[in-house]
């Protein structure tokens, strides 16, 4: 299995990736047989590069491909010395590198809802560092596009002045995610959204998933891989789902309005208590007792280490509130690929509907109203989604969506 096999529907930018592999791959072997040592610049023919922006809607696998490539580049099997691709996902270099244990590839993703200057000064001062491998050191950034304009200036001068062996792969939906003095010493992938087909096909076969279910899930969130897989696993995620759509019914009156928009709060604010209750008692307690919390002293902590607990406490804080408006948007997502499955329907178009599940609710919303207001119910999808991204109350945002959602 080569390490390009999880990446769906994207093969032109596998087959990018391949040939830079191999560029890299030379560039080492050449290093290593010089007497000096150290690689220098890559030629203005190679296809490798110190530093790579993934972009793509979301489900559309950057993270996979980064991770790929990160693999590819640490990739030690011997059929390459015969010709063979870097990146045969079997070798050491592979395996340690997709499992997220290898000592040059770092991964950066964030729950929270920025990256800062400290997390960024830290991964640049890793940067400096010359790769205990051999090959590459490796950073790959997942969201990229949570950077705050002062990470992003850090970054800028680690992007501008790499080290020799050091190649960063930052992941974002879009290029306009990414500060432009960034981009713009960046090599540019763009991945589009998978096939339906493909998705399904993927869930069969690396996650076992049943051929119909998996048909639904990659149908339901169109193409989205990571939300058809969490679809297809979670039977607590199909149930949130359903209840979503539910609610173009609900909305006939002032009263229904309201009483969904909270809901649609109460249901992201649960997933939020989910994940304290999954992760943050193992962090509190692994916390605590590396700050020699002794048992038999009522769990006091020694002097000096309240700070710690605080900042930990707070970077949770943060957390669920990037879990509530994750779980919100994924709502959102939902309900706008129902409405525009109403709108296929009122315009006659031959697109497959995503929601077949709810087919008798999308044709009695499409026969009850005009296309034109489904686009305004659409528009006001958007509108909540642009509030939240700018810290509007969630509360609020909702109630003026559902009552635009009846009002129309």
């Amino acid at each position: 299995m080569a390490v390009w096999d999880d990446l769906v529907g994207q093969d032109r930018v596998a087959a990018q990736l391949s040939a830079a592999a191999r560029d890299a791959d030379a560039l080492v072997t050449a290093a290593g047989k010089a007497a000096d040592g150290p690689v220098g610049e890559p030629m203005a023919s190679s296809k490798m590069t110190h530093a790579w922006l993934f972009t793509g809607p979301p489900g559309s696998g950057r993270a996979t491909a980064a991770r790929a490539f990160a693999a590819a580049l640490q990739c030690v099997s011997p059929d390459r010395a015969l010709g063979g691709a870097p990146g045969c996902g079997f070798c050491d270099g592979c395996h340690t590198a997709l499992i997220g244990t290898h000592a040059d590839v770092e991964v950066v993703r964030t729950d929270m809802l920025t990256i800062g200057v400290k997390e960024t000064r830290e991964l640049v001062r890793r940067a400096q560092l010359s790769p205990a491998g051999g090959r590459w050191q490796v950073i790959v950034m997942e969201d990229a596009d949570r950077l705050t304009e002062g990470a992003g200036n850090v970054l800028l001068k680690a992007v501008e002045e790499p080290a020799p062996r050091t190649v960063w792969l930052l992941c974002a939906p879009s290029l306009e995610d990414v500060l432009p003095t960034i981009r713009s010493r960046c090599r540019l992938l763009t991945l589009r959204t998978p096939p339906v087909d493909a998705v399904a096909d993927i869930l069969v076969r690396r996650d076992g998933i049943a051929p119909e279910l998996a048909a639904s899930a990659a149908r339901a969130t169109q193409g989205h891989i990571g939300r058809a897989r969490r679809l297809a696993t979670d039977e607590r995620a199909r149930a949130r789902r359903a209840a979503v759509l539910k609610l173009p019914l609900r909305v006939d009156d002032v009263g229904g309005c309201l009483k969904a928009a909270q809901e649609l709060i109460d249901a992201a604010a649960e997933d939020a208590k989910q994940v304290a209750e999954e992760v943050d008692v193992k962090e509190t307690e692994e916390l605590r007792a590396a700050l020699g919390a002794a048992a038999g002293t009522g769990g006091r902590l020694p002097r000096g280490t309240a700070g710690a607990m605080k900042d930990l406490q707070d970077r949770q804080k943060r957390r669920a509130t990037r879990t509530q408006r994750d779980s919100l948007d994924l709502a959102l997502t939902d309900l706008t690929a129902f409405y525009r499955d109403v709108l296929a329907l009122q315009l006659g178009s031959q697109v497959a509907l995503a929601n077949t599940d709810v087919r008798d609710a999308v044709e009695r919303i499409a026969s009850g109203s005009k296309p034109e207001r489904t686009l305004r119910r659409i528009e006001a999808i958007t509108a909540c989604r642009r509030a939240l991204d700018s810290n509007v109350a969630p509360l609020l945002a909702v109630e003026a969506m559902t009552m635009a959602l009846r009002a129309g």
